[in-house]
């Protein structure tokens, strides 16, 4: 049996193509043997290193390069499958495809975010794997557990990633539905391939991986080596998303509230643009130096209306009811361009792209004319936000309203009064652009507003059990899909497998592990 994707093993990692970078050294391995990278626990942070390059890295498909960026691309994607996220236009193609919900037969090709992203995350996962079998290190024990912790955190996010991509969510819908093969050993082509599971496997096996992390990141004296690395607030981090997918909201607080700890939260000036690790408020994310600008799978080559790029005539915008709902004090409204009549909105790619309504200026390059820019993971911010989701779940609302507005007043000057008008309530208002009158309304309010395309907005819909309708009285969506996304736990809101999977594994038949059928109505 064969493991279609041949998931790369750490020599391949090491050797991929375009991936070598000063500021994260991994040594050409057609020159390194496993065993020499592995022989002690220092050389192995080439490894680690190479794992990190990975994330933004292309040539995840066949072919399709322009939207095949790693990380960024995907975390996109699952964005823009949501309400608050709009395309003014089709442009070169790229994203808006997955914007209007037409990308249904993309599952049979390898060119397809359906095959990108699985190849993505298990390539990641078996490169965590091959250094996770190589425990025994000699050198510095730090190190070791150092190692040790990034592998157990990549592999513990990748299949929590997986699994939200191709299955709804299990604390709402079962834990017994089919989950995705689960892989703890290195893999390489010629490996028996895995049938799916439970998504009840995956959920244990990520969150056992996430405490493995932990574990190992506690007993290490290294700091956080690199900002694209996961340090021990992150892993903690990343524990509270884990519990919150799950619904178990006295974990997701408790690893919140730890991971917070010495944390701050941003200024306006820290968040003006948010693509630039080294300010105070980002615990995780891919810093891109000036002689690592990644090209046309860059996002910020299609989200920076102002770059120049073919690619970014179609615009990114904010959904007009979310901007309209920001209230003027708040300084976040700056991140995207006021309403203007549409006979002086700029052309796109002529250096007057963003002047437009509602155009994102968020997410954009640092330097237009390197293209450069880095990505953020984690933000302090978020932190906060989660755990006042958690609190607020679990009834105790003042807890919930601090954290609240630890966030809330930093970005709006009466942002008290308008806290101060919330009903202490769990009630999330299942119609998600209706009336903000509870506490949950307005920690997602402010979840939608501050973490806009950073954390996928999907995500957060499927693990509330909403739908949603993008067309609203005067609604700027060009595709309001209607008929795709009016049904909580829609088939829609999840990817199939692709078609290469199972053809090269035996433990996989399409006729009964594939999900179920995409359409409208479903």
């Amino acid at each position: 049996m064969k493991k279609i994707f041949a998931i790369f093993s750490v020599l391949a990692l090491l050797a991929f193509a375009g991936c070598k970078k000063d500021f994260l050294e991994t040594s050409p391995t057609d020159r390194v043997a496993g065993p020499t990278i592995f022989s002690d626990s220092e050389n192995a942070m080439t490894a680690v290193n190479g794992l990190f390059r990975l994330l933004y890295c292309g040539n995840w498909g066949s072919s399709w390069q322009a939207e095949n960026g790693g990380l960024p691309a995907y975390i996109l994607v699952q964005d823009l499958k949501g309400e608050d996220h709009v395309m003014d236009g089709s442009g070169s193609g790229w994203f808006f495809y997955d914007y209007a919900f037409d990308t249904f037969g993309d599952w049979t090709s390898n060119a397809g975010h359906q095959y990108q992203m699985w190849n993505f995350f298990y390539t990641l996962i078996s490169n965590a794997n091959y250094i996770l079998a190589n425990p025994e290190m000699e050198g510095d024990e730090n190190y070791t557990n150092y190692v040790m912790g990034q592998a157990y955190a990549v592999r513990s996010f990748c299949y929590m990633w997986l699994i939200q991509t191709y299955q709804q969510n299990g604390a709402l819908y079962g834990t017994s539905l089919p989950g995705v093969p689960l892989y703890t050993e290195p893999t390489v082509a010629g490996s028996e391939g895995k049938g799916r599971g439970t998504v009840a496997d995956v959920y244990k096996q990520a969150n056992e991986d996430i405490d493995a992390a932990i574990a190992c990141l506690s007993k290490t004296n290294l700091p956080q080596q690199h900002k694209s690395h996961i340090s021990l607030a992150v892993a903690y981090g990343l524990k509270a998303r884990h519990a919150l997918v799950q619904h178990d909201y006295a974990t997701a607080l408790s690893a919140a509230e730890t991971a917070m700890q010495g944390q701050k939260i941003g200024s306006w000036d820290d968040i003006k643009v948010v693509n630039d690790v080294a300010k105070q408020n980002v615990l995780w994310g891919l810093a891109i130096q000036t002689d690592q600008a990644i090209g046309n799978w860059d996002i910020y080559n299609h989200m920076d209306a102002d770059c120049k790029s073919t690619y970014a005539k179609a615009r990114h915008l904010i959904a007009n009811w979310l901007y309209d709902e920001i209230p003027d004090t708040d300084v976040r409204k700056a991140w995207w361009t006021a309403p203007l009549p549409e006979s002086e909105w700029g052309v796109p790619g002529t250096g007057n792209g963003s002047y437009r309504s509602w155009c994102q200026k968020k997410l954009v390059y640092i330097d237009p004319t390197a293209s450069t820019g880095d990505h953020i993971l984690m933000r302090t911010e978020e932190l906060y936000l989660m755990a006042a989701e958690a609190a607020c779940e679990n009834g105790d609302y003042a807890k919930a309203r601090q954290y609240l507005s630890a966030v809330g007043s930093k970005r709006d000057s009466d942002y008290a009064t308008r806290l101060a008008k919330m009903e202490d309530d769990k009630t999330l208002n299942p119609n998600t652009t209706s009336t903000i009158s509870t506490l949950m309304d307005e920690i997602f309010f402010q979840r939608r507003v501050e973490l806009w395309s950073e954390c996928p907005r999907l995500f957060d819909l499927q693990r509330r059990g909403l739908a949603y309708n993008r067309a609203w009285a005067g609604s700027n969506h060009t595709r309001p899909c209607t008929d795709y996304t009016s049904k909580p736990g829609s088939a829609n809101f999840i990817l199939w497998i692709p078609q290469s999977e199972f053809d090269g594994n035996e433990n996989m038949d399409v006729s009964k592990d594939q999900n179920p059928t995409q359409g409208k109505g479903l």
